[in-house]
């Protein structure tokens, strides 16, 4: 049957309105196929426990309408997964989570990658650092820590996550301001650092808190100091002191935890996985790992987080500067 005129006439005011009307009236954006959720380090460590639990979050409140699927590429201090997110361009079904390797892993070695290569999406936390020694040494301040490391003459370890990331950097620092020297060994998780810790294999770690909270409450490693301009206020870390109230030295660094998408990801898949991650973000679950790991709450997206990840690439870079780490 041959439409008529009036047929016609009505389909085509139909599709007009139909274009006319705001994008929240079209069917939005969501996943079809699994979400791949990559993570830049190995297993068990502060990132890996972060996109875990928001894959179970999403699974036990039904928040996407396909799984997500966790995939740890720690290769290369994480170069192996942003570059693997790197060649996706385009798509849709993959995120990364990040840490501050988003900026040390290129500065250091030179990489064909940038922050800038990938489509920001949110900053989710802030993760802290602390010192700490296995509970059975007898250093309760990390004054007598520090004093034993210069006693011994370079010899004592310190364990971190990987060659000129996070954890190098603050063990640099904190070489430069008590004139102390390290053996600086590096693991490719923080889950792995601490074990190590936990096995008298090295002498201290700058984790963390999520990575050693399990093995502190089991009484087996003890923390000395916090990395931070403040104490950490949750009930079960604020009676430990910064590093400033413990030897008077200003060495102040907190680590992103955000996640990005593919380069040049469609913009209505990013707002879905906005808002996908601000309903995990607002879970109570995810609240109680806030608290829990003493991570601080630091919700950012759009031109806000963009302004942020600017200034911390040039901390890093200032930072890698003063540590001699920087790619010659």
């Amino acid at each position: 049957m041959r439409p008529t005129r009036g047929h016609l006439a009505w389909l085509i005011t139909a599709l007009t309105l139909w274009a006319l009307l705001p994008p929240a009236a079209h069917a939005a954006w969501e996943p079809t196929k699994p979400i791949e959720l990559v993570i830049p380090a190995g297993t068990g460590g502060g990132a890996d426990q972060m996109a875990r639990l928001i894959a179970g979050i999403a699974e036990k409140h039904k928040l996407s309408p396909r799984p997500i699927i966790v995939v740890n590429k720690a290769g290369g201090a994480g170069a192996e997964g942003f570059l693997y997110v790197k060649g996706k361009k385009g798509d849709a079904h993959t995120i990364i989570i990040t840490l501050s390797n988003l900026f040390t892993t290129p500065l250091h070695t030179g990489v064909p990658f940038s922050w800038k290569d990938l489509t920001p999406i949110t900053r989710m936390a802030l993760d802290q650092f602390i010192l700490w020694v296995n509970a059975e040494t007898p250093y309760k301040t990390a004054k007598e820590y520090l004093a034993a490391v210069k006693e011994k003459g370079g010899t004592m370890k310190m364990a971190g996550t990987g060659s000129a990331q996070e954890d190098q950097i603050i063990t640099i620092l904190l070489e430069q301001s008590q004139g102390v020297k390290f053996i600086y060994v590096p693991f490719k998780g923080g889950g792995e650092v601490c074990v190590n810790l936990v096995g008298n294999h090295v002498d201290s770690t700058v984790n963390n808190p999520i990575e050693c909270v399990s093995h502190w409450k089991a009484g087996r490693v003890r923390p000395l100091a916090v990395f931070d301009t403040a104490r950490i206020p949750d009930a079960d870390w604020k009676d430990i002191p910064t590093i400033k109230e413990a030897i008077g030295a200003d060495i102040n660094y907190l680590m992103l935890r955000g996640i990005f998408g593919t380069p040049d990801m469609p913009k209505e898949a990013v707002e879905w996985y906005q808002g996908f991650l601000k309903k995990v973000y607002d879970s109570p679950e995810f609240k109680e790992y806030l608290s829990r790991g003493a991570l601080k709450p630091s919700w950012l997206t759009g031109s806000d987080y963009v302004s942020w990840l600017q200034g911390a690439e040039q901390l890093h870079k200032d930072l890698m500067t003063k540590g001699g780490l920087l790619k010659k």
